[in-house]
């Protein structure tokens, strides 16, 4: 892939940032079960709501291009990088990574439809972008425009944001 498709991490991966800080491993374990507990369908349904709401779509249109969207192997790791990036964020100094992990799995089945939408901002709306490029539907010129380093720092601000709300909503009791 080329351009933002390929994502903002490209320039130095996840794991190459976090290593610099020295939590390599713990990532790596996060980074390991991500795809398992946050699968293409699932991501589809937790996204519908943002997706909906930034572009003023109706959520099973949303959550259609969300799957077209995610079966594109750059989107899908994207959004589970930024939701490992996340979960290592808002983990306590004595929370264990897999019981955070497997606390969100359970709460996904429970809540995964009550999900509300990440709130709107410039840094969401490169999300947007970014995932209508994926399916064709946004203009080839956003694809420079996200992949230049203005536009990469908001598409990264941004996943980070959705990833953010996305995990509060699940956490939530």
């Amino acid at each position: 892939m080329k351009g933002a498709l390929a994502g903002p991490w490209r320039n130095a991966s996840m794991l190459e940032r976090r290593s610099r800080r020295g939590i390599l491993s713990l990532v790596t374990d996060i980074a390991r079960r991500i795809p398992h507990v946050f699968t293409r369908t699932d991501l589809a349904i937790l996204l519908a709501p943002t997706y909906a709401d930034s572009l003023s779509v109706d959520e099973e249109i949303a959550e259609e291009r969300l799957g077209r969207a995610l079966s594109n192997p750059d989107v899908l790791a994207g959004i589970h990088e930024a939701l490992a990036s996340a979960l290592e964020d808002s983990r306590g100094p004595r929370t264990d990574p897999d019981a955070q992990v497997d606390k969100i799995s359970k709460r996904l089945q429970k809540r995964r439809a009550r999900v509300k939408a990440a709130p709107p901002t410039p840094a969401v709306s490169a999300v947007m972008v970014w995932l209508n490029l994926a399916i064709g539907m946004a203009p080839e010129s956003m694809r420079d425009t996200l992949a230049t380093g203005k536009g990469a720092a908001m598409l990264e601000k941004g996943l980070q944001e959705v990833a953010t709300s996305l995990l509060y909503d699940l956490s939530r009791g």
